[in-house]
């Protein structure tokens, strides 16, 4: 019969391959791409993993340390999707001027056709 830490050490060996596996899958995504799009998505998916991966040692070495170096890793994660995602939106808009629409026209369609300076004001 398997004891609770026998368990336990199985568990964590079992998720550290998973996590190793959902890292590689992740940079392959990030180098093949084909779009920008894909490349963020996969970023935002490796750093979940990396966080994973430090929640997993903190476990398995019972030091708690690497639970700070967890969310240090999961907040700078974030402010990247965040920030690759604001440049992907910005890229959009630079498109759409390129292709002949200025961008106010762009900005007028994705709010229903009224700036927000423009109203009932005479």
């Amino acid at each position: 019969m398997m004891t609770s830490s026998g368990f336990l050490a199985l568990c964590v060996t079992v998720g550290f391959g998973l996590i190793m596996a959902s890292l590689v899958l992740g940079f392959v995504r990030l180098a093949k791409g084909p779009t920008f799009s894909d490349r963020v998505v996969a970023l935002d998916m490796m750093s979940v993993s990396i966080v994973g991966f430090c929640a997993l040692y903190a476990i398995k070495t019972g030091v708690s340390s690497f639970v700070d170096i967890a969310i240090v890793v999961a907040l700078i994660g974030f402010l990247a999707t965040v920030a690759l995602a604001r440049f992907a939106e910005r890229g959009l808009h630079r498109n759409r001027e390129t292709e002949g629409q200025p961008v106010d026209m762009v900005a007028r369609q994705s709010s229903g056709g009224a700036d927000a300076g423009e109203g009932d004001q005479p």
